[in-house]
């Protein structure tokens, strides 16, 4: 397999859903009055995890200086585009995860609000 190619590809695709993404503007309030409007929705973080950690697509990955070992277990690759919105940055980490897969990759999206 030719793992840069496949990663080229998925992490394309997940750039590509990153900027298609349609946002939920976030209004903080403070007092009950509307102090900020955030465009790009809520704070947050994702990721990419692929299994096994010592798996080819994980190794290769490492030897490209992508991603860490997982906390619980398996191969962390986090998204760093999109500034802090949880909504760009999960559909950049779920279409990645896709495209991986139908290469036969296990590969599964996380976020987590901020």
């Amino acid at each position: 397999m030719n793992y840069a190619k496949i990663w080229a590809e998925a992490w394309m695709a997940g750039v590509m859903a990153g900027i298609a993404c349609r946002t939920h503007p976030m209004t903080v309030l403070q007092d009950g009055k509307v102090i900020e409007v955030v465009d790009d929705g809520p704070c947050g973080f994702a990721w990419i995890k692929i299994r096994p950690a010592n798996g080819k697509m994980a190794r290769w990955l490492k030897t490209q200086g992508k991603g860490h070992k997982g906390y619980n277990g398996g191969w962390d690759v986090s998204v760093h585009d999109f500034g802090q919105s949880l909504e760009r940055k999960s559909a950049a980490a779920q279409a990645t995860a896709m495209i991986l897969r139908k290469h036969g990759i296990d590969a599964t999206s996380y976020s987590r609000i901020d």
